[in-house]
This record gives C-alpha cells, sequence and structure tokens, in this order.
C-alpha cells in the first residue's frame, strides 16, 4: 500500500487526500501504466471507503440518484 493507512488520517487529511487523488485520476487514466492505474485505483477505494465509513449518512443530493436521473432525461436534459 502507498501512503498513510486512511483510517490514520484525521478529517482534514483525509479530504485533502481525495481531493489529491481525484485531481489526478484524468491524467493517470489516460497517461499511467497499468501499475499505477492499479495503484490508483486501490488507494482511491481505500480513501473513499473510509469517508463512506466514516460518513454513512451524508447528505445525497436528489438529482444524484438513478431517480434523479431518470427525471432529468438524455444527457442531463430535462424534460419538457
Amino acid at each position: 500500500m502507498t501512503g498513510v493507512d486512511p483510517d490514520r488520517l484525521d478529517d482534514q487529511q483525509l479530504m485533502k487526500e481525495l481531493e489529491a487523488i481525484h485531481r489526478t485520476r484524468h491524467d493517470t487514466l489516460l497517461h499511467g501504466s497499468n501499475e499505477a492505474l492499479h495503484t490508483h485505483n486501490v488507494r482511491m477505494a481505500q480513501l473513499e471507503g473510509e469517508y463512506l465509513r466514516r460518513h454513512p449518512r451524508r447528505p445525497v443530493s436528489a438529482g444524484r440518484t438513478r431517480e434523479g436521473a431518470r427525471e432529468r432525461g438524455p444527457a442531463g436534459v430535462p424534460p419538457a
């Protein structure tokens, strides 16, 4: 594993790590080796899993659910 075990990070450190890994995601997908992408996937899953463990009742936007997506219609366009 690379980095500090996510359960040892305080909330501020965890958010900083999540922001950094999301910021580098696209570049890793497009230009990283298979090993780099695998490592990125594992670390992202660890960090996100820890966030979800700490915040099981986090607020969820209605538009980010399947029902909300259906209401938006294709490509996010609201129905007429």
